[in-house]
C-alpha cells in the first residue's frame, strides 16, 4: 500500500489532489455525524452555533475555509508540496460543508431534512466521483484530447483533431444528460465509450429527450415510449430505490 501511495500519488504530483478528496470525505463525515447528533440532542455534542439568537448554518463555515484554502494555494509556490496538500486539505473540508447544504442554496430554503435536502448528498457524490477519477489519473476528454495533440507536435492538424474529437464528445454527453443519464455523461467525460453507450440507448421516460422524441403519434414513437417506461419500471426504479437508501444511511432518514 505503501509503495503505491509514493508510486501513484506522491511521485505523480497528486498529492494535494488526494488530501483534497480526504478533506471532502473526512468532512463530509464529520458535519453528517454533527447534524445527527445535534437532531438527537446528545448533551456532551456541542450542538448548533447560534451567537445571539442567530443560527449560523455550516455552509459558512465552509465558504470560510474554502477562501482561506482558495488565497493560500495560490500565494504558496508551486514546489512547496507540504504546504499546498494542507490548504487543499482545508479546502476539502469547506467544500464538503458547502455541498453538504448544496440543496439549501438551492431552494434558498431549510430543507436539510426534506426530500429536497437528497439532492447535497447527490452534489457531494459528484464531487468525490469527480476528484476520485482525477486522483486515479483520468482526465476530462477535452484535457485528454488536447495533450494528445500537444505531445503529437501540435501542428494545425493535430490540434483540429483534437478539437473535432473533444466536439463530439461534448455533443454526445449533452444528447447522454438530455436522455436523463446524469452518472453516465459525467462518467462519460472521463470514459469516453460511455458516451456512446448513453447516447445510443433509449432515453429515460420523464426526459427532456423522451419529452421531443418518443411523443409523436407513430408506432414507432410509441414502441420507444413503451420500451423506456418498461426498463424505468422494472431495472431503474429498483436501483433509484437502493440509492434513495445508501443517501438516507449516509444522511440521516428524511423526515415524511
Amino acid at each position: 500500500m505503501g509503495h503505491w501511495f509514493d508510486h501513484e500519488i506522491i511521485r505523480t504530483g497528486r498529492l494535494p489532489l488526494f488530501c483534497f478528496f480526504a478533506g471532502v470525505v473526512i468532512g463530509f463525515a464529520f458535519i453528517r455525524i454533527s447534524v445527527r447528533l445535534i437532531r438527537a440532542q446528545v448533551r456532551w455534542w456541542p450542538g448548533n452555533v447560534t451567537p445571539g439568537g442567530l443560527h449560523i448554518h455550516h455552509v459558512v463555515f465552509g465558504v470560510v475555509f474554502m477562501l482561506i484554502g482558495g488565497v493560500a494555494a495560490l500565494a504558496i509556490p508551486r514546489g512547496h508540496v507540504a504546504a499546498l496538500s494542507a490548504v487543499a486539505a482545508l479546502f476539502g473540508v469547506g467544500a464538503a460543508l458547502v455541498l453538504d447544504e448544496f440543496a439549501l442554496i438551492l431552494h434558498l430554503d431549510d430543507v436539510y431534512w426534506t426530500e429536497q435536502g437528497r439532492t447535497s448528498v447527490d452534489a457531494v457524490f459528484v464531487a468525490v466521483a469527480v476528484s476520485g477519477m482525477l486522483l486515479l489519473g483520468l482526465r476530462p476528454v477535452a484535457v485528454e484530447e488536447f495533450l494528445g495533440a500537444r505531445s503529437e507536435g501540435g501542428g494545425w492538424v493535430n490540434w483540429a483533431v483534437a478539437v473535432a474529437g473533444t466536439l463530439v464528445n461534448l455533443t454526445l454527453a449533452a444528447i447522454t444528460l438530455l436522455k436523463g443519464k446524469i452518472w453516465t455523461g459525467l462518467a462519460g467525460l472521463f470514459i469516453p465509450v460511455l458516451l456512446y453507450v448513453g447516447a445510443l440507448r433509449l432515453a429515460r421516460p420523464g426526459s427532456p429527450w423522451a419529452r421531443w422524441r418518443y411523443v409523436a403519434d407513430t408506432p414507432r414513437a410509441r414502441a420507444k415510449l413503451a420500451k423506456a417506461e418498461w426498463r424505468e419500471r422494472r431495472i431503474r426504479r429498483p436501483l433509484i430505490r437502493a440509492k434513495i437508501w445508501l443517501q438516507e444511511l449516509v444522511a440521516g432518514r428524511f423526515e415524511p
